[in-house]
């Protein structure tokens, strides 16, 4: 998957990022209807996706590989449990429509919104994270930066070209009478797999 983002940490003072600003990421985040789950190992990573599988359902992935999805083994994992994955361009612009999860990287998190931001420079990485009703992403615990401002100093300093995300909850309406809709324009749930175990890449 092309990315055209730059090492960011570079661009921040230690303060400025890291594990201790993942409870507030964590708490946001819930609060606006992400699903949080923060595990130590990529052993355990695995076992919440085998957990999540059990409990869907699932039938049919898309993926757009990132270092931790690929350290821990999650296509494999999938396929064990008759899970169908599609992660090559072609088959994931193909079968991203009718798949039951679409699985991708973030960059980092931001502790005063709760939201994931990623290189979504591939159209893989936008059709997986837009399309299937759900989307898991993963992501390292200390990739956290404070806030917005943060976010923004590090696209200003580090950001080539191309296309970002900031991703805020599942996709949520109320333009209809002023009816709160969830899911209508892209996934219903989002759940974010946080690991502590570091992996060289991060989670994108």
């Amino acid at each position: 998957m092309e990315k055209t983002f730059a090492a960011w940490k570079s661009h921040l003072p230690a303060e400025k990022f890291g594990i201790h600003l993942f409870p507030e990421f964590e708490t946001r985040a819930q609060e606006v209807s992400s699903e949080v789950f923060r595990v130590k190992t990529l052993v355990e990573m695995g076992g919440v996706i085998s957990n999540l599988i059990k409990t869907e359902h699932v039938g049919k992935a898309v993926a757009v590989d990132c270092p931790l999805q690929q350290a821990g083994g999650i296509s494999d994992i999938l396929i064990s449990h008759g899970v169908e994955v599609y992660s090559k361009a072609a088959d994931v612009r193909f079968h991203a429509e009718t798949a039951d999860i679409g699985i991708s990287g973030a960059e980092f998190g931001i502790a005063e919104t709760g939201s994931i931001f990623m290189d979504s420079f591939s159209a893989e990485s936008r059709l997986v994270s837009g399309l299937p009703p759900m989307h898991i992403v993963f992501i390292n615990s200390g990739n956290i930066v404070s806030g917005i401002d943060d976010a923004m100093e590090i696209i200003a300093a580090s950001f080539d070209r191309g296309y970002i995300s900031f991703i805020t909850g599942p996709s949520r309406t109320a333009d209809i009478e002023r009816v709160l809709a969830i899911g209508v324009h892209g996934p219903g749930r989002l759940v974010i797999i946080a690991v502590d175990e570091e992996v060289d890449g991060g989670g994108a």
